[in-house]
């Protein structure tokens, strides 16, 4: 079985004087399809507003940039819509079928990528949206006389309510609009910063990592994933692993660059590429997956396609090899019983981020 694990761009899928939207194409990059996840980035200008839309696919959305980010989700038989205010750092899970729209009320662009997985999507691989508004709107698929009877509303009424919104996707409110104010307490139940979350691991000279589960965040466990983001200091590693429990795992690099290496079935080398700020890269399931930083650092958030991940480790206390008798190893990896000791000694004082080599 051959698959790309190529890293890819996104490619622009729309741009208006609202913002912009990119997609990973699963006809570009087919192990999207393979594995069944996708990806997407919203890029929202000042007073930017993405229409209410649904998707058919779970995800989460992690703000890259932006400290006025404001999202409105209506949940289905909710009576009224949950208003949160977004900042860089925050993950918010969005499910499948729940309507949202997105706004830009800061004087900088607010960038967020979305990652999630698409087993029941229309397009394995790819979110498909289903606007409520705009040229593309749900409303305007329907006829004249099916609105007006559905919302008791004369003709003329009916036609306004559809046609009065050209725009598509994407747009610009005029200043002076006003928007919902946010819901103060639904912040801690819906939304959740990692970047200000204390990591699970922070290794001196070699980085941090920061895992977001059910167990940390309920509210995850509505979408069926979790993350972990994983800042790297300048040439500093994260150790080999490999998830267990046969999830998938999607990388997105948020800053910086590196190198990755990803090894499969019968122990080949399936990757061993650059990583570079922007790409997208899929680890399948039961691939052991190691990165290494450029001097400059590197910061990547990962998808994965369980609420509470297991993770096989091949360094540090939980290490596998560590766990071995000393004569499985022995007899596996033909060493003497010395350098058994040696090696053995070696893994259990490592980490899971390995500072630069001296």
């Amino acid at each position: 079985m051959e698959l790309n694990l190529s890293p890819k761009f996104a490619q622009k899928i729309f741009e208006g004087e609202g913002g912009t939207y990119y997609s990973w194409s699963s006809s570009e990059y087919e192990l999207l399809k393979e594995a069944k996840v996708g990806g997407g980035r919203l890029v929202l200008q000042p007073r930017g507003f993405a229409l209410p839309h649904y998707a058919d696919s779970n995800k989460i959305g992690y703000v890259l940039q932006g400290s006025g980010g404001v999202v409105g989700m209506v949940y289905p038989k909710a009576s009224q819509e949950v208003v949160l205010t977004l900042k860089a750092g925050d993950i918010i899970p969005v499910s499948s079928g729940v309507v949202s729209w997105w706004y830009n009320d800061g004087d900088s662009e607010l960038v967020i990528v979305f990652l999630g997985e698409t087993s029941k999507a229309y397009i394995l691989g790819e979110f498909t949206y289903f606007l409520l508004a705009g040229a593309q709107g749900i409303l305007g698929g329907f006829s004249t006389e099916f609105n007006s009877r559905a919302y008791n509303l004369n003709n003329e009424e009916a036609e306004k309510l559809a046609k009065s919104q050209a725009g598509v996707l994407l747009i610009k409110l005029p200043d002076g609009q006003k928007m919902p104010q946010p819901c103060q307490n639904s912040t801690d139940k819906m939304l959740y910063n990692i970047d200000a979350a204390s990591p699970d691991f922070h290794v001196r000279n070699a980085g941090l990592l920061t895992s977001l589960t059910e167990k940390k965040f309920p509210f995850i466990g509505e979408v069926g994933l979790s993350a972990i983001l994983v800042k790297l200091e300048g040439n500093a590693m994260s150790s080999p692993v490999y998830a267990a429990d046969s999830s998938v795992r999607v990388i997105y690099v948020a800053k910086g660059s590196g190198r990755i290496q990803v090894v499969g079935i019968n122990g080949a080398s399936v990757l061993d590429t650059k990583l570079k700020a922007g790409h997208l890269c899929v680890v399948p399931r039961f691939f052991v997956a190691s990165t290494i930083a450029d001097g400059e650092g590197m910061e990547y958030l990962s998808m994965i396609t369980a609420t509470q991940p297991l993770f096989g480790e091949f360094t540090g206390e939980t290490s596998v090899w560590g766990a071995l008798s000393p004569q499985v190893i022995q007899a596996s990896l033909n060493l003497t019983p010395e350098f058994e000791q040696v090696f053995r000694a070696k893994i259990k004082r490592s980490t899971i981020l390995v500072p630069p080599q001296d």
